[in-house]
């Protein structure tokens, strides 16, 4: 793991420099693409999965694209992008985070506890982990507000001088935009999506949900905050809703045989909302760990990373 420190001077990346000329190609150049696009499947499927052997091929990430992860304050959409961000640098994938509302060393550690499966992590794990993702994983390390120029500049580092994939901007409320500057906000996951288009970055984008009446109801895309343009503009939409009614529920008295009932449902929902270049929308089922914050397709004890063949691994007792 590496820190990008906040003292760069970012003047060289605030913008792509040219006079158009660079756009204008040849149409015999994207053929590759084209070729792509008709018989992809046959090459194989395009994009990186998430951990979970149940959702397959239904979810991919697309180099190019921008990710919006919304939910409601405390649902766990950053812990569960954590961990597919884990997934990703076990795919081979570069990635930074940027997590404006957490440090640097928390930030690892929810994520080595999701590797290990285990609240205590091993020293052994950790001395392993950090070799791991060296050149894996780097960390924007910066607390509070970022302006939005400055994060387009971070993001367009990362990718022209570091070859990352995968950029995480967590969240859009900590970059300088009001919540009542729909025209902002628009403007900012406008430019983003023509960052990630120009460089094959993948974006992911931390954002809220309204509140509803009821925190047990399933939001749709139509209750994130903000500008409405922003779910037009994104690739996909995938939104993490934390199972309330369960929680509520199973703190309480119940009937005999109400327990079970509940404690067979799921703690999380993942829902995709929107994939535009697939045709895949609906709900992943997640059970959640509390001792290793991770999030598993099957009740149950959790999986571990084997940072020796990169791959997930039903296992080790605690």
């Amino acid at each position: 793991m590496k820190l990008i420190p906040d003292n760069i001077d970012w003047a060289a990346y605030a913008k792509d420099e040219d006079d158009g000329r660079a756009d204008v190609r040849k149409a015999s150049e994207f053929f590759d693409k084209v070729r792509e696009g008709f018989h992809g499947e046959e090459q194989g499927v395009l994009g990186v999965a998430t951990p979970w052997a149940c959702v397959g091929d239904d979810l991919r990430f697309r180099e190019g694209e921008v990710t919006l992860w919304a939910g409601v304050n405390g649902h766990g959409k950053s812990g569960v992008l954590g961990q597919v961000t884990l997934g990703f640098m076990a795919q081979g994938e570069r990635a930074c985070v940027a997590s404006m509302e957490m440090p640097a060393d928390k930030t690892i550690k929810r994520m080595a506890s999701q590797g290990a499966g285990q609240a205590k992590v091993a020293l052994q794990y950790l001395d392993a982990l950090e070799a791991w993702t060296d050149n894996r994983l780097w960390i924007y390390n910066h607390i509070g507000t970022v302006q939005r120029d400055r994060m387009i500049s971070v993001a367009r580092y990362c990718s022209r001088e570091l070859k990352i994939k995968h950029m995480v901007i967590d969240s859009l409320m900590k970059c300088g935009i009001a919540p009542d500057d729909y025209a902002g906000q628009k403007a900012f996951v406008d430019a983003l999506c023509s960052l990630a288009r120009d460089t094959g970055l993948h974006i992911h984008l931390v954002h809220h949900i309204r509140k509803g009446e009821k925190e047990t109801n399933a939001p749709d895309k139509f209750d994130i905050k903000g500008a409405g343009e922003i779910t037009d503009l994104v690739d996909n939409v995938l939104i993490v809703h934390r199972n309330k009614r369960k929680e509520e529920a199973l703190a309480g008295d119940l009937k005999p045989g109400e327990r079970e009932k509940y404690e067979a449902q799921s703690d999380t929902l993942l829902i995709c909302a929107k994939q535009r270049h697939h045709t895949w929308e609906g709900k992943v089922k997640l059970w959640f760990d509390k001792a290793s914050t991770q999030f598993t397709s099957e009740r149950g004890s959790p999986m571990y990373l084997d940072l020796k063949v990169n791959q997930w691994r039903m296992g080790w007792a605690r």
